[in-house]
């Protein structure tokens, strides 16, 4: 499935959760992730994730699209990097 995630962390747990959206998805802008993961690897960035939140403060958004969605991106203003391949 096609996954866009949107974090809001205290500026004390962005580099973990930075880190951990870096071994999962492309990065495309500032708090911003995006591509195809699988339900075991979803499952997997979850619990990453939710390991490092402080749920009383933090806030992660992710948007799932099935696989047969395809979304279309729209970017208007300063032109951000293409997302490179994960290592």
């Amino acid at each position: 499935m096609y996954v866009v995630v949107v974090y809001d962390t205290a500026a004390e747990r962005n580099p973990k959760i930075l880190r951990i959206c870096r071994k999962y998805l492309h990065h495309v802008q500032r708090s911003v992730f995006e591509g195809n993961l699988t339900d075991g690897q979803l499952r997997r960035f979850q619990a990453a994730v939710e390991s490092v939140l402080d749920l009383s403060y933090d806030n992660v958004l992710v948007y799932s699209f099935p696989p047969a969605a395809v979304p279309v991106r729209h970017a208007w203003g300063a032109a951000e990097p293409e997302p490179t391949d994960i290592i």
